[in-house]
């Protein structure tokens, strides 16, 4: 979303002189990041307007379905995407004389062949955004969305939050949230949110190389006082060594696995509540957890959630199988019988659906030659030039990686050389090559604890 052709004006529609003011205030600060990218919320005026009903919907929206049933509105959203996807139009089958269940599954490595395929053709073209994910399960993606399905992010949190008694409130002249990161190279901009008043919003990079003096973190992000903080365990580590003398009024971890001791460590450490968000690119926000619920409570009332088998059959309620969607947001990427890649069981509490045991992607950290502690994401990173279709990777307890990889095209001196430049020259890779994985696979892992 990066584009230094567009202008201000075409990043901030409606930017004010108080969202102008506000943005000088986060960029010129004495304390600033080097901030590295520019990015907006496009939004326009209407869109704006939009997006603040959108948000009264949702966050009053009843959420779920009867156990051994489909939501209503599952059959029209079924041909709705028969009729103006490519890619499920590819099928030929009708969907009216088939059940759900019987209707194929995608995934991940689907959406990385051919993302434009899942682009309804009544999407018009004009204002489509794209991004990229880091491709933690070794699909790394393009996927196509709109300033108005970004904006909406804002309302599942605002639904997430409301079960925890917090309202947020800031707005002009004040910071509403600030994501943070801790990787070697990260995508980090300012920006402001038009449906809170153009309250400030930034994105910003915790590792030491993206700040003239590592202290300035502490002061700058005090400076901001921020609401709220979004970012997944590791980022959140690094956030409790800072010396902060503010406190947000909550954390929202995503991505990743959020152990509970962390989040014990988290609540303690910020004195307010620490979110545990199961959240995905492709998705957006898709439940929250609930010690009440026993697991993680869905967010989103148009997202139908089936478990299924290897085989691709549906599971009853109490048994494990892979989190599947069908439905979402994001009208760019109508979502059809999606495999996620994680794991969990279906259960319902108060008559919403809650996945229990959610097996997501935990957070691993790699040791270079040098002794340096590296995020995970920066090996997707070093990797994703590669034709790969797939590959996991594991540090032994003497530090040597193996990489084991469907390789689909890629050279194997060329990974191994971008791994050496990563972990440095003298790192022992042993590189094998399968024809396929089977099953689930745990992309990153390690038997060295890691020691910050």
């Amino acid at each position: 979303m990066s584009d230094p052709d567009i202008s201000d004006r075409d990043r901030y529609p409606t930017l004010s002189a108080h969202g102008q003011s506000m943005l000088r205030f986060l960029q010129e600060h004495p304390h600033a990041p080097i901030y590295r990218n520019q990015s907006g919320n496009r939004l326009t005026l209407e869109e704006v307007n939009r997006a603040r009903a959108f948000e009264k919907r949702v966050r009053s929206a009843r959420v779920g379905w009867e156990p051994q049933t489909e939501p209503e509105w599952l059959r029209a959203f079924v041909e709705e995407c028969f009729a103006t996807v490519p890619f499920y139009r590819n099928h030929r089958l009708d969907p009216t004389r088939v059940s759900v269940q019987e209707l194929p599954t995608t995934s991940r490595a689907d959406l990385s062949h051919d993302i434009a395929a899942f682009v309804p053709d009544t999407v018009p073209t004009a204002r489509l955004i794209n991004f990229r994910t880091s491709g933690t399960t070794g699909h790394p993606l393009l996927l196509a969305s709109h300033p108005f399905v970004a904006a909406s992010y804002l309302a599942f949190h605002k639904r997430a939050l409301d079960r925890f008694g917090i309202e947020l409130r800031h707005g002009r002249g004040q910071v509403g949230v600030v994501l943070v990161g801790y990787q070697q190279k990260c995508f980090t901009y300012v920006s402001v949110t038009p449906t809170m008043d153009e309250s400030g919003l930034a994105k910003i990079n915790l590792h030491p190389a993206d700040w003239r003096d590592p202290e300035d973190r502490a002061k700058y992000l005090d400076a901001l006082n921020p609401e709220v903080y979004t970012g997944d365990p590791l980022s959140f580590s690094q956030l409790a060594q800072l010396p902060l003398k503010r406190r947000p009024r909550a954390l929202l971890s995503t991505s990743m696995t959020l152990l509970p001791g962390l989040k014990t460590e988290l609540e303690q450490r910020f004195a307010c509540p620490v979110l545990d968000l199961y959240s995905m690119n492709e998705a957006g926000p898709i439940a929250v957890a609930n010690d009440a619920a026993g697991g993680h409570v869905a967010l989103q009332d148009r997202l139908f959630i089936e478990i299924l088998d290897p085989s691709g059959a549906r599971l009853p309620p109490g048994q494990r199988g892979e989190i599947t969607l069908t439905g979402g947001f994001n009208f760019c990427l109508p979502l059809l019988r999606y495999r996620t890649g994680d794991y969990a069981s279906l259960g319902f509490h108060r008559g919403e659906p809650v996945l229990l045991g959610l097996e997501g992607r935990p957070p691993v950290m790699f040791r270079t030659d040098a002794g340096i502690w590296i995020n995970n994401i920066e090996v997707t990173h070093a990797l994703k030039p590669y034709s790969i279709s797939q590959y996991t990777l594991h540090q032994q307890a003497d530090g040597s990686l193996q990489l084991r990889w469907v390789r689909h095209g890629a050279a194997t001196d060329a990974v191994r050389r971008a791994l050496e430049t990563l972990f440095g020259a003298g790192q022992a890779i042993t590189i094998h090559e399968v024809v396929r994985f089977e099953g689930k696979i745990v992309q990153y892992t390690s038997d060295l604890p890691f020691q910050p």
